[in-house]
């Protein structure tokens, strides 16, 4: 009897037993399976996803044409699984041969192939020997990743890295800017980096045991979307031939920079600015800081006698004067506040028209001549030709020049007539000349002609909406009395262009230092072809000549860049002969 209420008690406390334990399985279970089943799923998933990143290609800058100014090529980072590779692994040769490949031996090979210092990629395969993840090598080429497949080393992925180029070097490279390792780091790389900006993405993958990525296990976790096309109106092949023609007058004659500017008289829109020393974005470490930019648009300077092609504007379409306008010139000029004003060179008392002065480049004759003009309606003028603003074209650093407010004092009443006491940029010079050009009408600059993103739509079409400066009939008439200067100036030979009228201005400039104005020059040349149609505007600015220190230094690269912009735009000769108003009286 005692043995049986024993055998009772003992199958009571087996029975209990069992109950507790799949009670407590029971409970396990739902944990698992309903309670935590989102946390341990995920805590699965992270030990055999990989997240990368998937780079999107940054927009291409081109130019008129199409071609690429700034562009991305496909380039690739080299990744391991380092957990996988601590052992190394076994390499089959063809003769079914199998040796042992050490990580010391893996690093080696890899660094053969990317041409690294081989300690460094073998600390990144054994830094941190239990990460699924480490770069060995960064933005290699498609020959490198060919080379690196080759070795058939497991577990080494790709991912894919585009990089930044630059095709065509300096052509154009100070408008273009330049990419930092961390982002756009001057010019239209960064002052667009709007438009050419992209938006990386990431991918998630699973890999194996072996850490290697198990195929179509790939999802996309973000978009990645490629940057804009940045089309320009600048023309790369008249680029480089304006910089060349540039670098070697300003080799010659000792020039600390120089540009030019070619801008297209219907539309405003740049054709090219040119610049030495010149900026290639491919090595932005072999160009001086102070060239990095563009400096016909961020170089102020007191432009000297090309404004008088403005003054006289001014004092034709007030109706003050007209192109036989007399004065009395001699070289030194007491003015009736006791100032002085001196022409460039010693000459004997002249009779001089208003064309007459344009063509001897006479300070003394604009100077009694246009400051017969109001100081306001002179303000308002050079307003609206553009000076004192920066241009519609914003570019980055770009300058506003100056333009002092009134009431003048004594001698800035008649120095702004000749360009002293102003400044501007050669771009504002480029706007005068083209307003002229464009029966008196200033239209929008425009360097960027638009942006399209990858879905087709496009912004930042230029304005076309233009701002009457002068009457239609008083910028033909300055026009053709600066032909004057071409066909009868001290600098004719130079700027003379067979088969064409050119109408045109010289420009020798005194640079202002702390003590005053020092022995240094800008010296220039601006013109306007054909005269008798006006199509183009080329301006030549050379800052601090050594040996020429006169326009005579320019004249002959306004020539040259001129004569190649009519050929290669095939602009027809002029049918009718030059002719301009007296320049004696």
């Amino acid at each position: 009897m005692t043995n049986q209420r024993s055998s009772r008690r003992r199958l009571a406390l087996a029975i209990v037993i069992v109950f507790v334990v799949v009670g407590i399985f029971a409970v396990r279970l739902v944990d698992i399976q309903l309670v935590r089943a989102d946390q341990l799923n995920a805590d699965s998933l992270s030990k055999r996803a990989i997240t990368t990143t998937t780079y999107a290609a940054r927009g291409d800058i081109v130019d008129s044409n199409g071609v690429v100014l700034a562009g991305t090529v496909n380039r690739y980072d080299v990744t391991v699984a380092p957990v996988n590779m601590q052992t190394g692994f076994l390499r089959k040769a063809t003769d079914g041969t199998k040796t042992t490949v050490t990580p010391t031996e893996i690093a080696n090979e890899i660094a053969t192939a990317t041409k690294q210092d081989q300690s460094v990629v073998f600390q990144a395969l054994t830094k941190n020997p239990r990460s699924n993840y480490a770069l060995l090598a960064k933005a290699v080429d498609l020959p490198t990743r060919r080379a690196i497949e080759k070795l058939k080393i497991p577990g080494v992925i790709f991912q894919l890295h585009p990089m930044r180029t630059y095709p065509v070097g300096s052509v154009a490279g100070n408008l273009v800017g330049y990419m930092n390792t961390d982002g756009p780091g001057g010019g239209l790389e960064l002052g667009a980096d709007k438009c050419l900006a992209a938006t990386n993405g990431s991918v998630t993958y699973e890999r194996g045991a072996d850490g290697v990525q198990i195929p179509g296990s790939s999802v996309a976790t973000k978009a990645s979307n490629p940057g804009g096309t940045l089309k320009l109106t600048v023309d790369s092949d008249l680029s480089w031939f304006a910089q060349q023609a540039l670098y070697e007058q300003a080799t010659a004659i000792g020039a600390q920079s120089a540009s030019a500017v070619v801008l297209r008289i219907k539309d405003f829109h740049l054709m090219a600015v040119a610049e030495w020393p010149s900026l290639d974005p491919n090595n932005i470490n072999g160009t001086p800081i102070a060239n990095v930019g563009s400096l016909a648009f961020t170089a102020a300077y007191e432009p000297g006698s090309v404004f008088k092609a403005m003054s006289a504007s001014m004092l034709i379409d007030t109706g003050i004067g007209s192109p036989t306008m007399q004065a009395v010139v001699p070289s030194h000029w007491v003015t009736p506040e006791g100032g002085i004003i001196n022409d460039a060179a010693p000459h004997p008392e002249e009779h001089l028209t208003l064309t007459g002065v344009l063509q001897n480049s006479s300070n003394v004759g604009i100077s009694k001549l246009g400051s017969q003009v109001p100081e306001k309606t002179r303000l308002d003028y050079m307003k609206k030709f553009g000076l004192g603003e920066t241009t519609a074209v914003k570019f980055l650093g770009e300058s506003s020049g100056s333009i002092q407010k009134l009431p003048w004092d004594s001698q800035t009443h008649y120095n702004v007539l000749y360009g002293q006491g102003v400044s501007a940029t050669a771009l504002q010079v480029a706007q005068i000349f083209a307003t002229i050009g464009n029966g008196g009408m200033r239209l929008p600059t425009t360097l960027v002609e638009s942006c399209t993103k990858p879905d087709g739509k496009v912004s930042d079409l230029p304005s076309t909406t233009g701002v009457r400066v002068v009457s239609e009939s008083s910028a033909k008439t300055v026009t053709n009395m600066l032909e004057s200067v071409v066909q009868g100036g001290e600098l004719s030979k130079a700027v003379k262009i067979p088969g064409y009228r050119v109408a045109g201005k010289s420009g020798t400039a005194e640079m202002a230092g702390p003590q005053g104005y020092t022995g240094d020059r800008v010296v220039s040349f601006a013109g306007i072809a054909p005269a008798e149609d006006p199509q183009y505007v080329v301006v030549v600015t050379y800052t601090k000549p050594a040996t020429i220190r006169s326009s005579a230094a320019a004249a002959p690269t306004f020539k040259k860049i001129m004569s190649q912009v009519l050929t290669r735009y095939r602009v027809p000769p002029s049918t009718t002969p030059s002719t301009y108003p007296a320049t004696t009286w």
